[in-house]
């Protein structure tokens, strides 16, 4: 048996168990896996560095299937190349509650699944993010990194808007360590691509500052030649492998009846036929057997040389090392953090948010040599690029910054690439209106539980006279609906660093900050002797006697709440102020907390320059609110406040009224 024959039946194993897998289950889509069988066992068998038995080895080559709904070729590969998980079973049970062969492929549920993929375009912005982390660690520790990058992607992956963003930054910052692997089949839901699609691809790669070839996707000898020409790339490539989707299948090959339903027994039958597999559903003969797993093994030197090369160093090099890949806080971080706070309580200072923002990361960076800062070309505007920072330049990865250009979506999808990898504490910035372009992969953050940090500034209508183009009034909301996510809406400086505090030593839940462009007071003068922040919501100030009504704000209305309880206390109401910088931390508090913080006043009013949407968790559904009901008006952003009605004298006279129909 020839090489490329030996290829050909270890590549129709893969396409009889997606064939069989997506029969059983009566849903899913065969003609990803079977087009691109071929391209994929070259992969595996020749090129790419992977041990099975060691599928979390820090040097190990990635593989993302950014085309996720062709998920039981990765799940094939793992079965065939002797991952423990992937039993036979459990190809049998795919798409069922409970697998570990989910629809489309998750991190965290399945070993060896580097990354939530489904959502066309995320795959690939992730690897772009895991091409970078592999770059940055390279520049820090070369004897230790030294890996590639390779995703396939789908038509549906290219003409997705994010992947623009994504290659684009890829090519700028040649990340020649990236290589993808497009599936160009021709084929989409709706049928021809060419219903929808004329886009030169290539021309468009190359013009993005990649390498980019076209191959036969069925022709072994050409694909490998073509992913052992990408070793000493300059830049990075794509690789155009020209495939029939739904290979072998007598009827349906070529066609977009191949892409997301079985197939058919008779169908089958006929594919079997065609490919020469003379074996029963979810049978692989025991000499294809016996060469993919020899294939699972082929990683298995390296990785031995990496473990001799890692324990050649110095213990406390091993330490750091070790210690940046499991996401651990170093010694000395708690410390720094409390000296920061400490001055802050001793020289209080009216400032911006996003300005205290800048300077608690300038002490978390200084304590955290892992964290990667980064903005959507906002860099003066957010502050995230500190003093002790240095910008990570096309070919120079030693700095701990990246300019992503106006690529919103791109910089959220490559942070997530950033955190996967590990090694990196990765922090991307831009404008909170703009959160709505990142929103697709905060989710899939949120989803994987990522340690990734999103700074959004100019997080109100106290953005004045950029209007209501600029002015996020429903975001707030839409970002606390999303599960395992920590919005933070700190009050003033001290609330900022215990938010920073919170958000890097978060391992599985994702943090964003909604910070001011606006000045702010100073609302925190006394060390409490504890991070109130982490508490979600706590009382700022008490009443002066029995409350009878209870201010709740976060971010800057929370000095609107204490200017107003100055004259609600004056005029004989005693009022207490919450402030509740994030929502998620406070209802994960116990009921008798939430219970003590919300309070017993007959009043209750919320003060927000947002929608109202998810206060009424707090005020209830009778309480009153003060904030945004409709969009933003352009001008200074004191009027702006005040022609809205968000002011200390609107809290006062409806707290008034409230209480006079409660009296």
């Amino acid at each position: 048996m020839t090489d490329t024959q030996l290829t050909r039946r270890l590549a129709n194993a893969i396409r009889a168990l997606a064939m069989d897998a997506v029969e059983q289950a009566n849903s899913g889509h065969p003609g990803m896996p079977m087009g691109m069988a071929d391209v994929a066992t070259v992969l595996f068998t020749k090129v790419l560095k992977y041990d099975a038995s060691a599928p979390h080895w820090p040097d190990r080559d990635r593989f993302i299937l950014s085309a996720g709904h062709g998920s039981m070729l990765l799940y094939a590969l793992l079965h065939l190349t002797g991952s423990k998980e992937m039993t036979i079973d459990e190809l049998k049970r795919f798409r069922q509650v409970g697998s570990r062969t989910p629809g489309h492929p998750e991190r965290g549920h399945t070993e060896s699944v580097e990354t939530t993929t489904g959502p066309l375009g995320a795959g690939i912005s992730n690897a772009v993010g895991l091409a970078l982390a592999e770059r940055i660690l390279a520049a820090r520790y070369p004897s230790l990194t030294d890996h590639r990058t390779f995703a396939i992607c789908s038509d549906g992956d290219l003409m997705e808007g994010i992947s623009q963003e994504s290659i684009a930054i890829a090519g700028h910052l040649k990340l020649n360590r990236l290589v993808f692997l497009w599936d160009d089949n021709g084929i989409s839901i709706d049928g021809e691509l060419s219903l929808s699609d004329s886009v030169d691809q290539l021309a468009r790669f190359k013009a993005c500052g990649w390498n980019a070839v076209r191959v036969d996707g069925h022709d072994p000898e050409a694909i490998e030649a073509a992913l052992k020409a990408t070793e000493n790339a300059d830049k990075p490539t794509l690789i155009a492998c020209k495939t029939v989707i739904g290979f072998g299948a007598p009827t349906k090959a070529g066609s977009e009846k191949a892409h997301g339903s079985p197939l058919g027994k008779d169908e089958i039958a006929g594919a079997r036929k065609a490919l020469g597999w003379d074996y029963a559903p979810f049978e692989v003969p025991d000499d294809v057997r016996s060469a993919w797993a020899e294939a699972g093994r082929r990683g298995k030197a390296a990785r031995r040389a990496w473990e001799d090369r890692f324990e050649a160093l110095e213990p406390a090099v091993r330490d750091e090392y070790e210690r940046r890949l499991h996401g651990d806080l170093p010694e000395g971080f708690a410390e720094a953090m409390a000296a920061y706070k400490a001055k802050l309580y001793a020289e209080p200072k009216e400032v911006a948010t996003r300005k205290a923002g800048e300077s608690a990361l300038a002490v978390v960076s200084q304590a955290l040599p892992e964290l990667v800062s980064g903005s959507a070309d906002l860099t003066p505007s957010n502050n995230t690029f500190t003093k002790n920072m240095k910008a990570i330049t096309p070919g120079d990865y030693s700095g701990d910054f990246v300019h992503w250009g106006i690529r919103e979506h791109g910089m959220a999808g490559a942070v997530n690439g950033l955190a996967i990898h590990g090694g990196v504490l990765p922090v991307g910035s831009t404008f909170l209106v703009f959160s709505d372009y990142c929103r697709p992969s905060l989710r899939l953050a949120a989803l994987m539980k990522l340690r990734v940090v999103q700074v959004f500034t100019h997080d109100s209508i106290g953005v004045g006279e950029d209007g209501p183009t600029h002015q996020p009034v429903e975001h707030v909301a839409s970002l606390r609906a999303i599960p395992n996510l920590n919005v933070f809406r700190p009050a003033d400086a001290v609330e900022t660093a215990e938010a920073w505090e919170i958000a890097v030593a978060s391992k599985e839940r994702p943090s964003v900050f909604a910070l001011t462009r606006q000045n702010l007071p100073q609302l925190r003068l006394q060390d409490r002797g504890e991070n109130l922040t982490a508490k979600g919501g706590y009382e700022l100030a008490a009443a002066e006697g029995t409350p009878a009504v209870s201010l709740f704000a976060t971010g800057s209305e929370v000095s609107l709440a204490i200017e107003a309880k100055t004259a609600l206390d004056a005029a004989g109401l005693p009022t207490r102020v919450v402030s509740l910088p994030c929502f998620e931390l406070f209802f994960d508090q116990p009921a008798s907390y939430r219970a003590e913080v919300i309070g017993t006043a007959p009043v209750k009013i919320a003060i927000e320059a947002a929608i109202r949407q998810g206060w009424d968790a707090i005020v209830g559904s009778d309480g009153g609110f003060v904030g945004m009901h409709g969009f933003g008006e352009s001008g200074p952003y004191k009027e702006v406040y005040k022609t809205f009605g968000i002011t200390a004298e609107a809290v006062v006279e409806l707290a008034q009224e409230k209480h006079a129909a409660v009296a």
